[in-house]
């Protein structure tokens, strides 16, 4: 069974981040499959809703996967080249999702977090189960950084203070709390989500299509038209050694002492 599959459904092509013993974290390959899907629902014309979902009912997507990191920094792990082009990649993936012209729904059961949380900001519209949490807890785990682009995102759904407050006190955001603020559209009780999910889908096929493209690319193209560079800060942060013992505990199941170098 593939990690992530690509099904269609009539007009629905979705895709189902498929790790649940891993709670659906993204391997690199995962990354490129999805963007492989990000083509195909605009270049197919009878695609006209694009769905993300993760399989197990733990989580839509529990970030990356942390083992990848261990070979960062192989030769120089000082320089954060291993930190820049990986956040390159996401960066890619994100906006190519961002700039599907079809509607694209990131239905949310389970957790929500790092790249997950991004890749489901990247979508149109998210709904999500009562029971799901939303955050990138990284100042307590690995210790890195986003990018530019990422941060962008989250200040665009959630504002700067709501952002700040999240991820400073690396705290998990209820459904509740991410649908007050705006983030998720629809909040579902558990069990739910196939009904209110093939709902939404629904009424997405009975609207015009391009006149959906147009606003979603518009918003698209207004959080991106004066986005800064950031490369300076995911240098410092990759090639640290706090970055290097965060996955290392990460990986071990033990603790670190977070030192600022």
């Amino acid at each position: 069974m593939s990690e992530l599959e690509v099904t269609q459904d009539g007009a629905v092509l979705t895709v189902l981040f498929n790790r649940p013993e891993a709670r659906n974290a993204m391997t690199f390959a995962m990354y490129e499959g999805l963007e492989e899907a990000c083509a195909r629902a605009d270049a197919e014309e009878s695609v006209r809703v694009l769905v993300l979902r993760g399989a197990g009912g733990r989580a839509f997507v529990a970030g990356t996967d942390i083992a990848q990191f261990l070979a960062f920094g192989e030769g120089d792990f000082t320089s954060g080249d291993d930190g820049i082009a990986y956040e390159a990649r996401i960066e890619r993936v994100v906006n190519r999702l961002e700039d599907v012209t079809v509607p694209t729904v990131a239905a949310v059961e389970g957790a929500c977090v790092g790249g997950g949380l991004a890749l489901a900001a990247a979508c149109d519209l998210r709904v999500a189960t009562a029971s799901s949490r939303f955050g990138v807890p990284i100042a307590r785990t690995l210790g890195n950084c986003l990018s530019m682009n990422s941060y962008s995102l989250l200040v665009h759904h959630l504002g700067p203070g709501r952002t700040l407050d999240m991820l400073l006190r690396a705290k998990l955001l209820s459904a509740a709390d991410a649908a007050a603020a705006g983030f998720v559209g629809e909040v579902v009780p558990d069990g739910e989500l196939d009904p209110a999910l093939t709902s939404l889908v629904e009424t997405l096929l009975g609207h015009a299509p391009l006149s959906m493209k147009a606003a979603g690319q518009a918003v698209a193209r207004l959080r991106r038209a004066t986005l800064p560079d950031g490369d300076d800060l995911v240098r410092e942060v990759f090639g640290s050694a706090d970055f290097r013992a965060g996955v290392r505990a990460f990986v071990d199941r033990g603790q670190v002492s977070w030192t600022g170098r």
